[in-house]
């Protein structure tokens, strides 16, 4: 996509969702990768932190990268329309975006950090492809069909977690319930041991959490691709309807976008409350925050995305001229630079191949790591994109897949 061809609605957008996944992303970076789900399992968990969680679960958690899985839905049916409008292959151009993103993604997981996303969206993306010639309304449709059954699916599958915590429970339960159970906190990773050697880890060199990825995780980015059609998938395919019927583009009145906004977020904060008032009543217990933070929460969650699209569409349209919205775009127009960059900054600071500053944070004292991560971003995109035509990853992706380099700088 040239420079010069822009939607300054899902540039913004885009600089929205990369900016707020961080505020939930940043304690997997800091601290024990089930503190992510369970904020009691970091050694840093006072007042200020947990409000903290639960200010981040209600507000970002999921909906932010629920944005990005909507916006890289739309983003492909827009390739697609301009390689179809080139005169190209649009399966060629498509799948060899797909291809290095996968590349990426796994280069992202093994040199930098489990939480990468981009190989399950190349995934996600090459089935994507099925559904190019679909009507928008075709493909919200069944989009919101496909999220709600993988919803049910969830919810069934983990909620068997809490049925064995339940019967463990009673007085005198069998010893395989207690087996059973203890097993499922062992899967999960949250046995003291298992933190412990996690922390260890990451304050340890880049080789030893490299070696254990290679031996003990290898086939993670493998098992992630089963959430492509549970939740990723049928958010692109949202996304793409919504690109193609214009709600993306901003087409639709003030009236109707600020009726979706103060409807679903409304009902989505709600929830969402009363699901945090659900972990606090329950001491915040693993397995029940699997049920909360994973399956409970995704139905509200999908209406505080779309909630989340027309909020921000009605602040993008109505200050677009701002220095802020113009800064926020180009960090959007560099989102992959930012997101991969946001990895090498931040396991820099909490690895122990590079700061060594892991599990000394609790998450209150992380959102100021989360602010100037924010300031970096909006620093360096815009000025730029003012020069150059690309962020430089993007530059990359887009020179790979086109298997010949791309023009860079801006002719003035």
């Amino acid at each position: 996509m040239g420079a010069s061809q822009r939607y300054l609605e899902m540039d913004a957008l885009r600089g929205f969702a990369v900016m707020g996944i961080l505020t939930i992303n940043i304690a997997a970076f800091a601290q024990p990768e089930m503190a992510f789900v369970n904020p009691l399992l970091s050694s840093h968990s006072s007042d200020l932190d947990i409000a903290s969680w639960a200010a981040n679960f209600v507000l970002f958690d999921g909906k932010m990268r629920g944005l990005f899985s909507l916006l890289f839905g739309a983003s492909t049916a827009l390739v697609i329309e301009r390689a179809v409008a080139s005169g190209q292959s649009p399966a060629k151009v498509h799948f060899s975006r797909m291809a290095w993103l996968a590349v990426f993604g796994l280069a992202h997981f093994f040199f930098l950090w489990i939480g990468d996303i981009l190989f399950l969206y190349a995934g996600s993306g090459c089935v994507l492809f099925l559904f190019r010639h679909w009507s928008a309304e075709r493909l919200i449709k069944w989009g919101v069909i496909a999220y709600t059954i993988g919803a049910v699916l969830l919810i069934a599958g983990i909620g068997s977690m809490l049925l064995v915590l339940q019967e463990a429970g009673q007085a005198h339960p069998p010893q395989e319930v207690l087996d059973e159970l203890a097993k499922i906190y062992k899967d999960l990773g949250t046995l003291p041991a298992s933190v412990a050697a996690e922390t260890a880890r990451h304050q340890g060199s880049f080789l030893e959490i490299l070696n254990y990825k290679l031996s003990e995780q290898w086939d993670w980015p493998i098992q992630n691709l089963t959430l492509g059609p549970i939740e990723t998938i049928p958010l692109m395919m949202i996304g793409m309807g919504l690109y193609r019927n214009g709600f993306f583009l901003g087409h639709e009145t003030h009236a109707t976008y600020l009726k979706i906004a103060q409807r679903m977020m409304a009902v989505g904060l709600a929830f969402f409350i009363i699901l945090a008032a659900i972990a606090y009543a329950q001491d915040f217990n693993t397995i029940w925050m699997m049920n909360i933070t994973q399956a409970w929460s995704m139905l509200p969650r999908l209406l505080m995305i779309i909630g989340y699209v027309a909020l921000l569409i009605l602040v993008v349209q109505r200050y677009q001229n701002s220095v802020m919205i113009q800064r926020v775009a180009a960090a959007g127009r560099a989102a992959f630079s930012n997101y991969l960059g946001t990895s090498i900054v931040m396991t820099f600071i909490f690895y122990g191949w590079g700061l060594g500053y892991f599990e000394q944070f609790g998450r209150f004292e992380l959102q100021l790591f989360v602010l100037a991560a924010w300031a970096l971003m909006l620093f360096w995109s815009k000025p730029w994109l003012m020069r150059f035509r690309y962020g430089p990853l993007e530059w990359l992706w887009r020179s790979l897949a086109r298997l010949h380099l791309q023009p860079m700088r801006i002719a003035h």
